[in-house]
């Protein structure tokens, strides 16, 4: 069966479905069983009526006879064209620009659905559908929504007439199986040597950045870092939308931001949730990416004795990292010296780990640092790569070959390996 008579199979079921005046008040089971019956009904017709037709029916086998059932009943429960898409587990970003246009990322590549909504509007009920369900409302008054769906993938919303091409859904999905380091090394992200390493820095309470770009595994690579965290230890997350996935830990506490409600009240920042979290006796704060005031928050907690915190932020290189810090504190205390920013940038960060997507859209470790302090005589940041990624010049069929390389720098603050026990080279 075609694509296209596929579509306009399920749209007649749809449209037949609609018409029993008991729809709404049967279950999920008798719909199902409703759809089966209007098909093999189809089908019985068709063999009398059209034998072109029937021939098409009948070829269906039991995959995509179930397949039809389901996307009509996403389409009168669930969330249609969206549901079916979503049911996919290697779709890892789906965007919708208005009904007609569906782009979904598998595997690192984007690329253009056939399928479509039959309308704006049923798009509109659809979101309407998830967004209610959350507790959340998105209309003309309040056009943009941050939510997330029933499965934890995160969602941001935007109808007209902010929105000039029609409703725009942006989803980010997350894996069901949290990532591990050993995933990492299987994708050649990093090496085993470099895994180690990383565990010992982890474990030692290092304050650790990961910088990269939109899309670069930021929040993936975060994940896999706190499998080394000591499961007797507390932890607090903190997240504007939640998708760390903490395995290890029984003594986790998991914070989401709140967004304010229709009169403009009862927002909760992280900068408020990073407030909160240093009352709560925490042994490390894990904030999932850091991008606005609370970033003097964050910083000053990594130098009052909460060692040992990890967190994200967008940047395109290691110096833009900090680049980026000064700015979010100043964010949140314009009043401050950049001098003082800086010396606090210095003493508060001690590794940053740098993601990038290269040209094959691959993710990869680029560059892991040890930041040193600031030297107010040169005023620089005073940086020791420790590993960096060397492309080799030969390319296989068009994807990126390299490796995370160590360089020949010897790390210079071992203080905290020392005090934590562990006296290897590093």
């Amino acid at each position: 069966m075609t694509e296209n008579a596929r579509a306009e199979l399920i749209a007649q079921l749809k449209t037949e479905a609609h018409r029993n005046p008991d729809l709404t008040n049967l279950d999920d089971s008798q719909i199902i069983k409703l759809i089966e019956s209007l098909l093999e009904e189809k089908i019985a017709w068709a063999r009398s009526n059209s034998p072109e037709a029937y021939l098409e029916l009948s070829a269906m086998n039991f995959r995509v006879k179930r397949g039809v059932i389901d996307a009509v009943f996403e389409s009168i429960r669930g969330l249609g064209v969206l549901g079916q898409i979503i049911a996919d587990p290697d779709i890892t970003e789906v965007m919708i620009n208005g009904y007609k246009d569906i782009f979904v990322e598998k595997a690192g590549r984007l690329t253009k659905l056939n399928a479509q909504f039959e309308s704006a509007r049923e798009l509109a009920t659809i979101i309407n559908k998830f967004v209610s369900k959350a507790g959340r409302e998105v209309n003309e008054s309040e056009p943009i929504v941050d939510t997330r769906l029933e499965d934890g993938s995160r969602v941001n919303v935007v109808m007209p007439p902010i929105a000039l091409n029609g409703p725009i859904v942006t989803i980010r999905r997350f894996p069901k199986e949290a990532m591990t380091v050993e995933k990492l090394i299987n994708y050649g992200s990093i090496t085993p040597e470099v895994a180690e390493v990383l565990e010992l820095l982890v474990r030692a309470r290092y304050n650790i950045f990961v910088s990269g770009g939109t899309g670069s595994g930021k929040t993936t690579f975060l994940n896999a870092l706190s499998n080394f965290i000591p499961a007797d230890e507390r932890i607090i997350t903190i997240e504007d939308s939640a998708e760390l996935q903490i395995r290890n830990i029984q003594n986790l506490v998991r914070l989401e931001t709140r967004n304010a409600g229709p009169d403009g009240s009862g927002a909760i920042t992280i900068k408020d949730l990073i407030k909160s979290a240093l009352r709560m006796r925490p042994d490390r704060i894990v904030v999932g990416e850091v991008r606005g005031a609370e970033a003097l928050d964050m910083l000053q907690a990594m130098n009052t004795g909460h060692d040992g915190s990890l967190s994200t932020g967008h940047a395109n290189s290691t110096h833009d990292m900090l680049s980026r810090l000064e700015t979010m504190v100043l964010q949140g205390a314009a009043g401050l010296p950049l001098e003082a920013i800086r010396q606090q940038i210095g003493s508060a960060v001690d590794i940053i780990i740098h993601l990038s997507r290269l040209r094959d859209k691959s993710r990869r470790t680029m560059e892991i640092v040890e930041v040193l302090g600031y030297d107010s005589t040169t005023r620089q940041y005073q940086l020791n790569p420790l590993y960096r990624f060397v492309e080799a010049k030969e390319q296989s069929r068009g994807k990126v070959v390299g490796s995370l390389t160590r360089t020949k720098n010897e790390m210079k603050k071992v203080q905290k390996l020392e005090n934590a026990g562990i006296y290897k080279k590093i």
